[in-house]
């Protein structure tokens, strides 16, 4: 089986940053890229899908967070990511505070200062691949053109920039998605499994250029990931099981984290893997 390298080949990312303009876009230069205190949810009496996790990513972080199906980590990216309210507890981006702004509010700190990157890709089919990466951009008051051509070439997909998604592979639909989540220059980037339906080869090329992103460019990344490969390529490993943080490792390794899968038992074995690698 092929493996991964560890941070081999970082690709540059994408710079520049829109122009601030609303109360959702103020920021604390100085505080964390995202903070959770005592973040919880509950979804009825007695279904419980997270428990209360703290938690503090810093700027320039690569964190995955790990765990079997129903472990809880999807419901721990939503609700750091906006997308869903906890039922308990508080979570800022930058500095801001997610509980205090409505939903208008919450919905321009998502698309100025937050960057996502799915497995799907979520690509828009009708748009080129320009028009893909610059659709943040669009959406607000920033200068498109430029900003979009820098982050093609950052990914290495420069002279792609007229084709439209359905034209590139599947790795480079992905790369594109990761220009896409950068071009705003966000306070945290989420990747929701960014290499799930990759071949071995080919996350290798999109999870080095996530590393670079943070390498080289200063930038923030938390990871949904079950791929012990996937999370090597990290700073820190979070483990998740029955909605609650049962293990954490800075700095893993493919085996390592395979090792202490198949220890914490309760359905991480089959996505260990045999031998530290990705799982059939």
């Amino acid at each position: 089986m092929r493996m991964f390298g560890r941070r081999r080949d970082p690709a540059t990312a994408t710079a520049g940053r829109a122009p601030a303009k609303a109360t959702a876009r103020r920021r604390d230069p100085g505080a964390d890229a995202l903070t959770l205190e005592g973040v919880g949810r509950e979804y009825r009496p007695g279904v419980v899908a997270l428990h209360p996790v703290d938690l503090v990513v810093p700027r320039g972080r690569f964190l995955a967070v790990m765990g079997p199906s129903g472990s809880g980590k999807s419901t721990l990216l939503q609700c750091a990511a906006g997308l869903d309210r906890p039922t308990a507890g508080t979570v800022r981006i930058g500095g801001t505070e997610l509980s205090s702004l409505k939903e208008a509010a919450l919905t321009r700190l998502r698309r100025e200062r937050v960057g996502f990157v799915f497995q799907a890709h979520n690509l828009v089919p009708s748009l080129s691949v320009a028009e893909n990466v610059a659709l943040p951009l669009l959406l607000g008051d920033a200068p498109v053109g430029e900003r979009a051509r820098r982050g093609l070439a950052a990914v290495g997909l420069e002279e792609r920039s007229e084709d439209a998604p359905s034209e590139l592979s599947g790795g480079q639909r992905q790369r594109v998605a990761v220009a896409r989540a950068l071009v705003t220059d966000p306070d945290i980037v989420f990747a929701d499994e960014p290499t799930g339906s990759l071949d071995p080869a080919t996350a290798h090329d999109v999870l080095a250029l996530l590393r670079g992103a943070v390498d080289r460019d200063g930038h923030t990344i938390v990871m949904v990931t079950h791929d012990p490969v996937a999370a090597a390529w990290t700073d820190e490993a979070l483990f998740l099981a029955r909605g609650r943080v049962v293990a954490r490792l800075n700095r893993p390794d493919a085996r390592q984290v395979s090792s202490l899968m198949r220890d914490l038992g309760g359905g991480w074995e089959a996505a260990a893997g045999p031998d530290g690698g990705r799982a059939a």
